[in-house]
C-alpha cells in the first residue's frame, strides 16, 4: 500500500468521524453541514500546518549554514546523495537525545534534532540518524504521521462533544433537546 493511499484513507477516515458524530450531536442538515467544515478545515490544516505545529510544540529554532556550518553540510551532503531537496534544518532546545523529520512532502519539509543528540553522537553516528530521517522525508512518511497526529487530536477533541452531548443532550433542528439517555 503506497503512502499516499494510506494518507487518503486516513483523511478519509477523519472525514467520515467528523461528520458521524457531528449529525449525532446536532441532528438533521445543520450537523452535516457542521460536519463537512470541520472535516475540510482539519484537513487542510492538517496538509499545510502540521509540520509548523511539530516544530512549534518543540520549540525548534531554524538553523543557517553560519549557525551549524557542520551540522548544515552534513544535511546538504546527504540530501544530495539521495536526491533530495535540502529540507530546512532545526534545532529543539533538549537535552534528551532525538531527531525527527516533518513536512508535508520533500519540497516543504524539516529535519530537527535536539542539542542533546548532537552533544553525544559522534559525526558519524548523527550522519546515520539524519539519513534515516530523511528516508522518512523520502517515502512521505512525515505526512502520514502528521495526519495521525490529527486525527488523533480531533478523536480526542469529538469524545469531549461526545461527552458533553451526553450529559447535556443533543440538540435537533427544530432546537428541541432530546432525551439525555443515562
Amino acid at each position: 500500500m503506497t503512502n499516499q493511499f494510506k494518507t487518503a484513507v486516513l483523511l478519509a477516515t477523519l472525514s467520515g468521524l467528523l461528520i458521524t458524530i457531528s449529525n449525532f450531536i446536532i441532528r438533521g442538515n445543520s450537523g452535516l453541514i457542521l460536519g463537512l467544515i470541520l472535516a475540510a478545515g482539519t484537513n487542510l490544516f492538517a496538509w499545510y500546518q502540521s509540520g509548523k505545529i511539530a516544530l512549534g510544540v518543540y520549540r525548534a529554532r531554524e538553523v543557517s549554514p553560519e549557525d551549524l556550518p557542520r551540522l548544515y553540510d552534513m544535511v546538504d551532503r546527504l540530501s544530495q546523495r539521495a536526491n533530495l531537496p535540502m529540507p530546512s534544518i532545526y534545532v529543539v532546545p533538549s537535552q534528551n537525545a532525538n531527531a525527527f523529520a516533518t513536512g508535508r512532502d520533500p519540497e516543504h519539509s524539516a529535519v530537527a534534532v535536539t542539542e542533546g543528540i548532537m552533544q553525544i553522537l559522534t559525526e558519524e553516528e548523527l550522519e546515520g540518524v539524519i539519513a534515516h530521517e530523511l528516508t522518512h522525508i523520502d517515502n512521505h512518511d512525515t505526512l502520514i504521521q502528521a495526519v495521525a497526529a490529527t486525527i488523533a487530536g480531533t478523536i480526542s477533541h469529538l469524545g469531549q462533544m461526545l461527552t458533553y452531548g451526553m450529559w447535556f443532550g443533543s440538540f435537533s433542528r427544530d432546537d428541541n433537546r432530546s432525551a439525555n439517555p443515562i
